[in-house]
């Protein structure tokens, strides 16, 4: 059963883009469709031009296809990836998810799974806060988190977070090591296993609740042998 997954994210510095391109590479190796999507970018040159690294990924970026409130109708799974902004996902993906109103309404984000990660300027700069802060959106939805936790080796390696990948990148910006790079492809992979997993479920739940002429029949087998 192929699953289509969406990673959307945010990032300035080029880190959250090299976590969400090994969550979406982890995904992939489980046999889903993948769309990579950036967040469209709300900051003025003025202050884009201020840090080189955020010049050099901003330019670089536009590589990357831009997310639509399309892309989330499309998903069976989301997974989004986010810099912490004082505890809090950055305005630029609370932006975009905040453009999904219509969809939460209709119902069509609810029931499927949903994964975060992140990075942090210091090591209690808020990348948990930041994760369960998503976490909030997801509730709301209806979606179905889907954590690392301590499920893999993988996940202690780049620091045993079990909310999701998170990386601290300290005073000189550093990129995303390669234990947390596995630890998002870990994380996509299990996003993308869960999925088709419950998937699969629902496909033999509905095959064997309906009789020969498409009619429900669980609850009166249910009731018949109560």
């Amino acid at each position: 059963m192929t699953v289509k997954v969406a990673v959307i994210y945010y990032s300035a510095t080029g880190t959250v883009y090299a976590l969400a391109q090994a969550v979406a590479e982890g995904a992939a190796s489980a046999g889903a469709e993948v769309r990579l999507r950036r967040v469209a970018e709300l900051a003025p040159d003025s202050a884009i031009d201020q840090n080189p690294q955020w010049r050099r990924h901003a330019d670089a970026a536009t590589s990357v296809f831009q997310a639509s409130v399309e892309d989330l109708a499309w998903a069976d799974a989301f997974a989004f990836g986010t810099p912490t902004r004082f505890g809090a996902p950055a305005a630029q993906l609370k932006h975009f998810i905040d453009q999904a109103g219509g969809l939460w309404q209709e119902g069509k984000l609810a029931d499927k799974p949903v994964t975060a990660f992140t990075s942090a300027f210091n090591r209690h700069g808020g990348n948990e806060a930041t994760i369960l802060s998503l976490g909030n959106v997801f509730y709301h939805w209806g979606a179905l988190i889907v954590p690392p936790g301590y499920t893999d080796p993988v996940v202690y390696a780049a620091g045993g977070n079990p909310y999701g990948t998170s990386v601290v990148t300290g005073p000189t910006g550093d990129a995303a090591d390669v234990a947390a790079l596995e630890a998002a492809r870990y994380q996509g992979r299990r996003l993308a296993q869960i999925t088709i997993r419950l998937l699969a479920g629902s496909h033999v739940t509905d095959a064997t609740s309906r009789d020969g002429a498409g009619r429900a029949t669980g609850a009166a087998k249910i009731s018949q042998t109560a």
